[in-house]
C-alpha cells in the first residue's frame, strides 16, 4: 500500500479564458525546479507551448527540453493518469515526482477533485496538492460579475494569482484583491507579470509537506483566515468562529455596494469550531446528510476534528457531494485540540449550516437516551 508521503502530488491549474494559465505554464516549465513534472493538458496546440521548449513528440507525449513531461487527456483523466503512472514504472517516461493538471478555461474543477478523491486505483497512486487559480487583472471584475464558473474556480483555490497586473488600473487591483480575498480568505493571492512566480508558492499546498514528511495542518487548513478581528465567541458546545469578512456566510463585497447580484454574492466562505470532540457517528451522519441534501452547493470543506476514543486528530475533506476517506493524523499539530471546520458554499448560508447540525445533534441525542432507557 502507497503511503500518503509517497503517493505523487496533484496540483490543478484552472482560470476562466484569457486570464493566463498558458504564459504562466510556460514560464514554470522552464524553471529548473519544475524538471521532474508531468503536465496534463487537454490539447497541446490549447495550451501553446512554446516550441522552443519542445524536444521531442509522439501522438500523446511531449518530452520537453526542460526535462517536463507534457501528455494529452486521450479518452478521460483517470485513463491518462493511470496509463502515466504504468509508463513510469516501466521507464518508459521519465521519473516524475509532481503532476499538473490544466483545465479548460469553461471548466468546472470539481470533476478533477472528485476524480483525486473518489477512483480508488487513482487515489491511491496520487493525491490532491492543490488548485490553483489565475485571475486576470485587467478584465477579471468583469468576468468575475458575468461568469459563474470563474468565481467557482477562485473559489475553491488552494492559491490565486491575480495575472496582468502590470497593466491594469492600480485601483482597480487593489478592489479586484479585496473581492478575491472575500471570496476566498484562505487563499494566499500572488500578483504575477507574464507569469513570472517561483513554483515554491504554488506547490506543496496540500496537507502532507514533502520536505518535512509530516502533515502540516495548519497552512492547509489555514483557519485563522475565518476569524474575525478582536472578537472571540464562545457559545459551548457548538461555539462558532464568525467568518472573516463574511458576517453571514455570504461573499459580499462592500467596497462594491451597487453590485447587488453578482455571482460572488451565492458564495460564503467560512470556519465553524467545536469545543468539544465528536462522536464519529454524528460526525459522519452530519456530513453525508449535507452532501446528500446540498452537495452541488458545498464547494470545499475541510476540516481538522478532534474525534471521541482517538488520541490523535481525523482529516476531513469533500468537494461537493464527494468526500476523500477520512485519515487520522499522528499527532496535533499544537495545543489546540478544537474541531475546526472550513465551509466554502454556494447558496448556503452559515446559519443554515450550524442549524443542520444543532437539529442532527438533538436528533441522535434524543435516540440515545430512548435506547439507554429502553
Amino acid at each position: 500500500m502507497t503511503t500518503t508521503e509517497e503517493r505523487l502530488p496533484v496540483s490543478v491549474l484552472t482560470g476562466f479564458l484569457g486570464s493566463g494559465k498558458t504564459t504562466l505554464l510556460n514560464r514554470l516549465l522552464q524553471h529548473p525546479d519544475m524538471a521532474d513534472t508531468a503536465v496534463v493538458v487537454n490539447e497541446f496546440g490549447e495550451i501553446g507551448i512554446d516550441h522552443a521548449l519542445i524536444a521531442k513528440a509522439d501522438e500523446s507525449t511531449v518530452l520537453l527540453n526542460s526535462g517536463c513531461l507534457c501528455c494529452t487527456v486521450r479518452n478521460d483523466l483517470v485513463d491518462t493518469l493511470r496509463d502515466l503512472f504504468i509508463k513510469r514504472v516501466k521507464g518508459e517516461v521519465p521519473e516524475f515526482r509532481r503532476i499538473v493538471v490544466e483545465t479548460t478555461g469553461l471548466a468546472d474543477p470539481a470533476p478533477i477533485l472528485h476524480t483525486l478523491m473518489q477512483d480508488p486505483l487513482i487515489s491511491s497512486r496520487y493525491r490532491l496538492d492543490g488548485v490553483i487559480t489565475t485571475v486576470d487583472g485587467v478584465n477579471g471584475a468583469g468576468t468575475l460579475d458575468r461568469q459563474v464558473e470563474a468565481v467557482k474556480q477562485a473559489a475553491v483555490a488552494d492559491r490565486v494569482l491575480l495575472t496582468k497586473s502590470d497593466i491594469a488600473d492600480p485601483a482597480a487591483v487593489a478592489a479586484l484583491r479585496a473581492r478575491l480575498a472575500q471570496l476566498n480568505p484562505g487563499a494566499p493571492l500572488f500578483l504575477t507579470v507574464d507569469g513570472g512566480i517561483e513554483p515554491a508558492k504554488l506547490f506543496d499546498a496540500g496537507l502532507y509537506n514533502p520536505a518535512t514528511k509530516t502533515a502540516d495542518v495548519r497552512a492547509w487548513l489555514n483557519a485563522e483566515a475565518y476569524e474575525p478581528h478582536g472578537h472571540d465567541h464562545d457559545h459551548g458546545h457548538h461555539d462558532h468562529d464568525h467568518g472573516h469578512h463574511h458576517d453571514h456566510g455570504h461573499g459580499h463585497d462592500h467596497q462594491n455596494p451597487h453590485d447587488v447580484n453578482r455571482h460572488d454574492d451565492r458564495i460564503g466562505s467560512f470556519c465553524l469550531t467545536f469545543d468539544e470532540p465528536f462522536d464519529w457517528n454524528q460526525l459522519a451522519t452530519w456530513l453525508d446528510l449535507l452532501a446528500a441534501y446540498r452537495g452541488d452547493d458545498l464547494l470545499r470543506v475541510k476540516g481538522i476534528v478532534n474525534v471521541s476514543g482517538l488520541d490523535n486528530p481525523v482529516v476531513v475533506h469533500g468537494v461537493q457531494h464527494i468526500f476523500h476517506p477520512p485519515a487520522t493524523l499522528p499527532g496535533w499539530p499544537d495545543d489546540d485540540r478544537r474541531s475546526r471546520i472550513v465551509f466554502i458554499t454556494r447558496d448556503l448560508s452559515r446559519e443554515l449550516i450550524e442549524q443542520t447540525f444543532t437539529a442532527m445533534y438533538q436528533t441522535m441525542k434524543d435516540a440515545k437516551e430512548k435506547t439507554d432507557a429502553a
